[in-house]
């Protein structure tokens, strides 16, 4: 099926030839794949699929690092 769209918001327009310049693809298929994107926005993400592995080692590191004070139990806090 072929539409054709007339007078984009300018927002809009950006957004299209942004998307379609950063992945190299098509102005078509980046309409496709941004309209496409918003018939999922209202399912709700339980699988966070989209952030693994988008960490450096040196970030999780650090992560970790920042995180180790919240993991130490303290032994007062356990007393009747």
């Amino acid at each position: 099926m072929t539409i054709s769209l007339r007078n984009l918001p300018p927002d809009v327009e950006k957004a299209i030839v942004e998307k379609s310049q950063r992945e190299g693809i098509s102005l078509n298929k980046a309409a496709t794949q941004m309209l496409a994107s918003g018939l999922n926005s209202n399912k709700r993400n339980t699988d966070f699929d989209e952030f693994a592995g988008s960490w450096s080692a040196e970030a999780a590191a650090q992560f970790d690092a920042n995180l180790a004070a919240m993991r130490t139990i303290d032994p007062q806090d356990w007393k009747p």
